[in-house]
């Protein structure tokens, strides 16, 4: 299994960036692990939030490959804590023949394309993180995940 992590727009500044390919390195070690940022949308001045929606559609699905399971990670998603996340992970590692692709949607969710074409979500909390720190935290925990999967010492309960 490969895992692919998409979301719309760059991370900025310096911090998170800087954080979020410290964990990628990390989690390269268990999994090939691949981040694809979609460029943000120009002239969107004119355009409705649907309408926004469906033109990053159009851009996440000419990303999917066929054989690939895309998860949402969506308010109305499955929440988990880590040790359920890490079986959940486990689960995915037996069962995807070839990508993983985890998906971050933009600032104002997914077109209904979208959801037709995932087959789960997942939420990372309630409570309204920005993206930024969202894209931290997705690889955090999918580290996570695997030193749980492995037993190695990262994760205290």
């Amino acid at each position: 299994m490969k895992l692919q992590i998409i979301f719309t727009g760059r991370t900025t500044g310096t911090v998170y960036p800087a954080l979020i390919n410290e964990y990628v390195q990390r989690l390269t070690h268990y999994v090939p692990t691949q981040i694809e940022e979609i460029p943000d949308l120009k002239n969107t001045k004119n355009l409705s939030q649907e309408q926004q929606k469906e033109r990053e559609a159009d851009q996440v699905l000419e990303r999917l490959q066929p054989g690939d399971i895309l998860v949402l990670l969506d308010e109305r998603g499955r929440e988990m804590t880590s040790r359920e996340f890490s079986q959940w992970m486990e689960q995915k590692l037996q069962t995807v023949p070839k990508r993983l692709v985890l998906l971050i949607g933009g600032p104002y969710g997914f077109s209904e394309r979208i959801y037709e074409a995932a087959q789960q979500k997942i939420s990372l909390s309630k409570m309204t993180f920005s993206h930024q720190m969202v894209r931290l935290f997705l690889v955090e925990q999918l580290y996570r995940a695997f030193t749980i999967i492995r037993g190695e010492p990262y994760h205290h309960d």
